[in-house]
């Protein structure tokens, strides 16, 4: 039974070792923030931090990550306050949302080695594709999350964390129900 630790918690996989860690996350854990896409590593969708390498979820086995640390996009910032996820809403670099995730923790991980990194940089640390095209945003969004880690920027674009539904719908009047 593979054990690791995810989001900071024990945990033990009663699967297949063989399992990919991906559905080990997704079907027995519960943590569906991390997407299955496509199954061979090419979309990204399903990327984890793995003792704080971004990683492929669906090509890594549950005994390949045996005793690692594996952050899944619940366990990056439940209140969304990760500079990542503020800059990502800040800049609107998110369309439909499905990839959002993988991107974030692509971007994560490479501002966790480099919080000033260059436009050639986040190309090649976030290969995640998106099929709404939010290519030129995300790159603002990685460099001003950087920032942000620098202590050079805050946002204040961005929803505050632990924004509930009901103060969103008073801030926002066309959100209020009926």
């Amino acid at each position: 039974m593979p054990r690791l630790t995810v989001n900071d918690r024990a945990v033990e996989f009663r699967l297949d070792p063989q399992t990919p860690l991906l559905w080990g996350l997704r079907d027995a854990a519960n943590l569906t923030g991390t997407k299955y896409g496509c199954g061979s590593g090419d979309c990204g969708a399903c990327m984890v931090l793995v003792d704080g390498q971004a990683l492929r979820s669906c090509l890594i086995t549950l005994g390949e990550a045996e005793g690692r640390v594996v952050t899944t996009i619940e366990g990056l910032s439940p209140d969304r306050s990760h500079p990542v996820q503020q800059a990502l809403v800040a800049e609107q670099a998110i369309q439909c949302g499905f990839c959002t995730p993988g991107i974030a923790m692509s971007a994560a991980a490479l501002l966790a080695r480099n919080a000033d990194p260059s436009v050639e940089d986040i190309k090649a640390a976030v290969p995640n594709l998106c099929r709404c095209g939010v290519y030129p945003r995300l790159v603002r969004a990685v460099q001003r999350a950087g920032r942000m880690m620098r202590r050079v920027e805050t946002i204040s674009a961005a929803p505050a964390p632990g924004v509930t539904p009901e103060d969103a719908a008073r801030a926002v009047p066309a959100m209020k129900g009926e």
